[in-house]
């Protein structure tokens, strides 16, 4: 947002939580704008400003565990972008950071960890999972200036067939435990 009146065109508010990213005819600057009224030179420098509040982003994937069994996995992840790297994220990465970095980190993060574990483990041991999804985030993510908040598993969501067998299963052995 441009400042009005005598200042007109030399100033710059930086709305609250977010950080302006100067550019010098185009070139991207160290210095970062903070919160609030900040001066710019008119015609030389423009200012792009990036949200750095926490962003809830959900992801749908799919993936095979261990055991070959198909997971169709819904993630949710909490992020925000880190401010003092949000020049470096804008001149490497520009603003399609969601859809160039996050969702391509989070659906190799989950494919790498399903991998490891069994269908029946990626129920069990949950709490395991996510803490190495939420690990490979990090791992993937914070490179890029973007802070992990928190992740959450969503949903797992096995095959038909699978779901059938395990049900079938499950009577068998309570039919097993009656008899």
């Amino acid at each position: 947002e441009s400042v009005a009146g005598p200042l007109a065109g030399a100033g710059e508010i930086v709305g609250a939580g977010e950080r302006g990213v100067i550019l010098n005819l185009g070139a991207v600057q160290d210095r970062i704008m903070g919160e609030g009224l900040n001066f710019k030179v008119p015609f030389y420098q423009k200012v792009k400003t990036l949200d750095v509040k926490t962003h809830k982003h959900e992801v749908n994937t799919l993936a095979y565990s261990k055991d070959i069994q198909t997971v169709n996995a819904t993630i949710a992840l909490n992020y925000h972008l880190d401010p003092a790297g949000v020049n470096k994220l804008w001149q490497q990465i520009g603003k399609d950071y969601e859809t160039r970095i996050i969702d391509p980190s989070v659906q190799e993060a989950i494919k790498v960890v399903t991998a490891k574990f069994t269908a029946q483990n990626l129920i069990d041991q949950r709490t395991e999972v996510r803490e190495e999804i939420k690990k490979e985030l990090l791992n993937r993510l914070t490179p890029h200036y973007m802070v992990v908040d928190e992740f959450s598993i969503v949903n797992f969501d096995f095959s038909d067939a699978y779901e059938q067998a395990v049900e079938a299963k499950q009577v068998a052995q309570q039919g097993a435990l009656k008899a």
